[in-house]
Order: structure tokens, then sequence, then C-alpha cells
């Protein structure tokens, strides 16, 4: 069974920021728009209410059910593309007579409602399933595959890595010790056999986000993603990123400040900065009490904003 064929129901994710990031990133009502996180196409349904009817937003995303729900939500209106296919391929996907001429890119990172309340999935410790954690089909690597025949080591580097949780060798020993290990459940008492009482929770959330991380290599995606959204905008053109850990935070914020990933500037020998952006503000934008009383998932939200610098200042 496909992925695509695995939920008949849809969990409606609720678009976050969504004022904030239609205030930042439409520059130009008649321009073309990328959507690089399609998901259930609430945000690009607000993007295409608020723009002309000569503009054009694209909806991208790998995940054939995110498809299926966002055809629904946004129905028959011709400004809309759908393209199917991971964001890291989006100037591929997007072909070059687009490069340069997109007024505004919007990512919203990590997971989606749908995919972490659909059990079959296997991306929460909340719900019983199988260890998937594919955001695609199109995806090899598998959650079961890591548990299980990740080394030791590998297995710790990444629960810590990409995970942040300072018990990862520690959970590494016992998730080896109770190997073959193929339900979300099963790693969850592991987890919980290392971690216990109330801070069983958070460790649960890390070692879930560490393993997730690792089978879509969001990282590595995402610095695919920044480097090529660069080359897809125009001068002045708006990046808007919301993600959900520090991890990423910290990735998008060097990339507007430096131009690097590292966060190590870039000076010519006049002491110039070059980078493919400029921060549009200092301070990251978070949700408000309201908001974050409405949608809780939206209470870990940070959305940063880059303009495109004209060729001459990058």
């Amino acid at each position: 069974m496909s992925l695509a064929d695995s939920q008949d129901t849809w969990f409606e994710h609720q678009p976050v920021l969504l004022q904030a990031c239609l205030d930042t990133l439409i520059i130009d009502k008649d321009g073309l728009y990328l959507d690089g996180t399609l998901g259930g196409g609430g945000h690009t349904k607000a993007i295409l209410a608020a723009l002309s009817s000569e503009a054009i937003v694209f909806g991208l995303d790998q995940d054939a059910e995110a498809h299926k729900a966002a055809a629904k939500r946004i129905g028959s209106d011709e400004r809309f593309k759908p393209i199917k296919g991971n964001f890291a391929h989006m100037q591929t996907l997007l072909g070059p007579e687009y490069y340069g001429k997109l007024s505004g890119i919007l990512l919203d990172l990590g997971v989606s409602t749908h995919q972490l309340k659909a059990a079959e999935r296997g991306f929460s410790h909340k719900f019983d399933g199988p260890l998937d954690m594919r955001m695609s089909d199109l995806s090899v690597l598998t959650a079961k595959m890591v548990v299980n025949d990740y080394s030791r080591d590998q297995l710790a580097d990444v629960l810590y890595q990409y995970g942040e949780e300072r018990l990862s060798r520690l959970i590494a020993d016992a998730i080896v010790a109770a190997r073959p290990l193929e339900r979300t459940e099963e790693l969850k008492q592991v987890v919980e056999s290392v971690v216990k009482g109330r801070f069983a929770h958070k460790s649960l959330a890390r070692v879930f986000q560490g393993i997730r991380i690792e089978v879509n290599q969001e990282l590595q995606v995402l610095e695919e993603v920044l480097n090529q959204s660069a080359q897809l905008l125009k001068e002045g053109g708006r990046l808007c990123v919301i993600s959900y850990h520090s991890l990423e935070d910290r990735m998008v914020k060097r990339f507007l400040k430096t131009g690097s990933f590292e966060g190590k500037e870039n000076k010519d020998l006049f002491g110039k900065l070059h980078r493919p952006f400029k921060p549009l503000q200092s301070k990251v934008i978070t949700p408000d009490e309201n908001e974050i009383a409405q949608n809780k998932a939206s209470r870990s939200a940070k959305l940063r904003i880059g303009v495109k610098n004209h060729s001459k200042d990058a």
C-alpha cells in the first residue's frame, strides 16, 4: 500500500503566521509565487486571494495526500499550478524560464498536522503505527531501517545531532537491545524505559524528531532549498521561512545574515559582505497569544524573511 492510498481522512492543517506571511511575502499582486511546502493548501489559498487575476502561484509538495487535499481546498483556480516533487529540486521542477522571475517563495518547514495524526505514517509517538516517517513514498529510507539497521553509534549520533537528546547514547543502547522494533509504540516503550516520569514526553518528541529528520534528510534538503531560492527569486523578491525547531531556524538565520550555513561572513578586500539575501528585519516573528490559543501547533513557529539582494549588492 502506498502512502497516497494509506489515509482516507485528511487532518487539516491551520496555516501558521498567515497574516505575517501575507504582509511580507506579497510585493507584486501580478507576480509569480511559489509555496514550496503546499501541504493542504491553506497558505496557498490565502496567497491566491490576495493576488490579481494575472498572478500565478506554484504549489510544490512531495506528498500525494497533500496534493489531493490542496486540490479540494483550492478548487479550480487557474492561477494555481500544482507540482509534485521534493522542494530540494525546485529549480529543476520549475525550469530555467523561471530563474530570477519569482516575486516570493514561502516555506513552511517540518511535519504537517496530517502527517502527525495519520497513525499509519508513523510520525508521532502519540499514535501506534508502523515505523515509517517518510514524507513521500518516493523515499527509500524508513524509520524502521534507521532504528533496526544503524549501528549503536550511528543511531546515537542521529538522536543527539538531530533530536538534541542528551541521553542519546543510553537510548541508543536500549533500542539496540530491544531490536527488532516494528511499531511506534514499541519505540515509545523503549524510550520510556530509559527516561522516566515527566521528562519522558520531551525525550520522546526529541527521539522521533531526530529519526524523522534523518529519514527525510531535512537539514541537507533545507540547505539545497535556500540556495535554490536565491536563484529563483528576482531582485527584491521575498523569501519567507517558517521553522519549528532550533536546528532549522539557526540555518535560516545564518543564511540570511551571512550567506553561509556556518555563519561565516564572506567579505571582499574592501570589507563588503557578499550574500544573496538580507534580512527584512533583525527580530524573528513569532505567533501572538491569540494564535497560540487557537492553534497550539503554532507555539514553536518562527518566521524569518529575506529580501533578495540586487546583483550589485550581493
